[in-house]
């Protein structure tokens, strides 16, 4: 018989299998909770949207829309579709063709979250289908609600524990006329120095040159560090919202560093820029970026809409919650062991009494002999088995055998079963 050739996954589109989701349910539940703490509610948007959302809403020239964007022809009327390699672009044209959510409903605070594409070279925590969640106020034009946002992130990285591991940092782009201000001096330096510009940086020169603040080459370095700053440039309104999310965090706590060479490069942004970044993912160190974006409404064809934003990268915060995990994070609490015809009625309704009260439970499906399913019970990391035999069913009990720390096997009666495991677990 001839063997038929399995077929695998697209490269950089990754399964995420059992074993590997707790964790992102854990960063998933715990962003939740916290954006609701601050009035943030969900809103989905289509995974595929018009290509020309994305190409007026980024940019013709940005790397993503020449060379990241999985774009493919409608094979029914021929218009041209994009999945999409960012959330907000489809999050604003969203609030435009719905006016009543928006304009008429005031400013609003939103999130969404899901699968973003990019045809890019992948590798650890970069990946082609890579996932986000996305957080956007719309409608509130002052710093404070920049300061909110990153303060609501501070709450999200303690209520994960990995707050020690993350930094803060942020910059001003401005607005319009001063980036344009800032591109002439930009490519009047760069020109200068041409000789030390790299091909990549060459393609960029007059098409995106605040890209090339991004460069990590090393050559080019001491000739970046000495590039005109935009945040030297910034006009006196520009200026006072920088002051103003910088004392608005002052008065939080939190500390932070400003870094003029953040960027972004999509072309919606201006004024506050901010990145949450660690050391302990190699290269791809950023695992939050955001900031403000008060023309994109407009350059959509909406209305003038300030706005402000930031996305996490899911797999990013995984890997970084990898390192604080503890043993057994998304285990069950038990693993119902039944051996015997009478034994697998009492173990269901043990298993649905346990959950009935919140907890995580399996009972055992498939039969077996005692010792595989025990064997069974340990691998899936479970703090207690709970094992009904022949004579526990006739008896009314359950034993409880501890299967992460010392003691003994305890005969407790099936109703009392609950609040024994809930004392033995505090």
């Amino acid at each position: 018989m001839t063997m038929v050739a399995p077929i695998k996954a697209v490269r950089g589109m990754n399964d995420v299998l059992p074993g590997e989701t707790p964790l992102w349910e854990r960063f998933e539940d715990a962003a939740r909770a916290v954006f609701a703490q601050y009035g943030y509610r969900n809103l989905r948007v289509p995974i595929v949207e018009s290509t020309p959302l994305f190409v007026r809403a980024i940019g013709a020239v940005t790397d993503v829309v020449e060379h990241e964007m999985y774009t493919f022809e409608d094979k029914l009327n021929g218009e041209s579709l994009t999945l999409r390699p960012e959330a907000t672009a489809g999050i604003v044209r969203a609030c435009i063709e719905h006016p009543e959510f928006l304009y008429d409903g005031g400013p609003q605070r939103i999130w969404t979250a899901g699968p973003m594409f990019r045809h890019e070279r992948p590798q650890k925590g970069r990946y082609r289908q890579f996932h986000q969640v996305d957080c956007e106020a719309l409608g509130f034009a002052g710093p404070d609600v920049d300061a909110e946002q990153i303060v609501m992130l501070a709450r999200l990285w303690k209520a994960l524990g990995v707050a020690d591991g993350i930094r803060l940092t942020i910059n001003s782009i401005g607005d319009p006329a001063e980036r344009r201000a800032h591109r002439v001096q930009l490519i009047a330096h760069f020109e200068r120095h041409a000789s030390l510009l790299d091909d990549d940086a060459k393609r960029r020169l007059h098409t995106n040159p605040l890209r090339i603040l991004d460069s990590k080459n090393p050559a080019m370095q001491e000739m970046l560090h000495a590039a005109p700053r935009l945040v030297d440039l910034l006009g006196a309104e520009s200026r006072a919202h920088f002051d103003g999310l910088q004392q608005l965090l002052a008065d939080n706590g939190l500390a932070f560093e400003i870094d003029a060479r953040l960027v972004r490069g999509l072309d919606y942004y201006n004024r506050t820029v901010f990145e949450w970044v660690t050391d302990r993912l190699g290269a791809q160190g950023t695992v939050c970026g955001g900031g403000r974006y008060d023309g994109l409404f407009e350059q959509l064809g909406g209305k003038p809409t300030p706005a402000c934003g930031f996305a996490i990268g899911i797999e990013r915060m995984v890997l970084l919650l990898e390192n604080a995990a503890t043993a057994g994070d998304g285990a069950p609490v038990a693993y119902i062991v039944h051996v015997g015809p009478a034994a697998a009625a009492p173990a269901f309704r043990a298993g649905e009494a346990l959950r009935d009260r919140g907890h995580v439970v399996i009972v055992h499906a498939g039969g077996g002999s005692f010792k595989s399913q025990m064997k069974k019970a340990d691998a899936s990391g479970a703090r207690f088995a709970l094992i009904i035999g022949e004579a526990e069913a006739a008896a009314g009990t359950v034993a409880v055998k501890p299967l992460r720390a010392t003691g003994e096997q305890v005969a407790v009666a099936s109703a009392d079963v609950a609040a024994r495991l809930e004392a033995l677990a505090s």
